[in-house]
């Protein structure tokens, strides 16, 4: 996996496509309903903003995270619900200047934790740099509910490798999140990476192993972000577990989620 700086540097590439995608919208649009049930556009932007602010909280100041944490722990889902909710009242300017003030001294803070240092989170704590693969994978997931109500195709891009490399490492946890016995076995992953990047495969686990999942990076990207139903995509699973996997897989955390249904 990247460094912290190089994923800081993707964060930000990411961010700020995203940016540019609602900053030229007029007020009335963020009110559009995106394909996440009862969020509109303003909520995707008011969600990334506010875990953004949480994030920064963890970096700078352990004691205020550590209230959120406590205020989260009983029903994390309907916490993050409603500070969404709340943002998404906020004027579109005002949510998007806020949105891109907090993002960038998330971003400086990230550069500067030193090695070493692990951060508190909902989940176990983490380095600047796995802190910095969330936020990103975080980022083109909701960004791709705002290119999808937008009727915008957004081209993958090398970025995509490291929400990749979430989703084959929260293998174990998607099958413990269903009550189900991780297996035992390593599986191969082999993705094909976008074009225009330095390699045409992105591969995870031995080659040799007999559970198996090809496909795009972009769809299994979709599939572990829950983004996209199975049958629309172009993965491939050899193996009862494998099969299994792309059934429950989710890179996030949190509950199990619903997925999205197929058109």
């Amino acid at each position: 996996m990247a460094g912290a700086a190089s994923m800081l540097n993707d964060l930000r590439a990411e961010s700020d496509d995203l940016d540019a995608l609602v900053a030229p919208l007029p007020p009335a649009q963020w009110a559009q309903a995106t394909p996440a049930p009862g969020w509109t556009i303003a909520h995707q932007i008011g969600h990334l903003l506010w875990t953004d602010r949480v994030s920064l909280l963890s970096v700078t100041d352990e004691p205020a995270f550590a209230e959120v944490l406590a205020q989260a722990s009983p029903h994390p889902t309907s916490l993050v619900d409603a500070e969404a909710a709340q943002l998404a009242d906020l004027p579109p300017a005002q949510l998007l200047e806020d949105w891109r003030s907090t993002r960038a001294a998330l971003h400086d803070a990230l550069r500067s934790v030193a090695d070493g240092r692990k951060l508190p989170w909902f989940g176990p704590p983490m380095s600047a740099a796995s802190m910095a693969t969330a936020r990103l994978m975080e980022t083109w997931a909701h960004g791709l509910d705002v290119a999808d109500t937008l009727g915008v195709t957004r081209a993958p891009t090398a970025r995509l490798r490291s929400i990749a490399h979430i989703g084959v490492r929260t293998r174990d946890f998607a099958f413990g999140l269903h009550g189900l016995t991780p297996p035992t076995e390593l599986f191969h992953v082999k993705l094909s990476a976008p074009a225009g990047t330095d390699e045409p495969h992105w591969t995870w686990g031995p080659e040799d192993a007999t559970q198996r999942v090809t496909g795009s990076a972009e769809h299994f990207c979709m599939l572990v972000t829950q983004r996209r139903p199975r049958s629309v995509l172009d993965l491939v699973a050899v193996g009862a577990d494998a099969e299994k996997w792309l059934t429950i897989a989710q890179a996030f955390a949190g509950p199990p989620g619903a997925g999205r249904a197929s058109d």
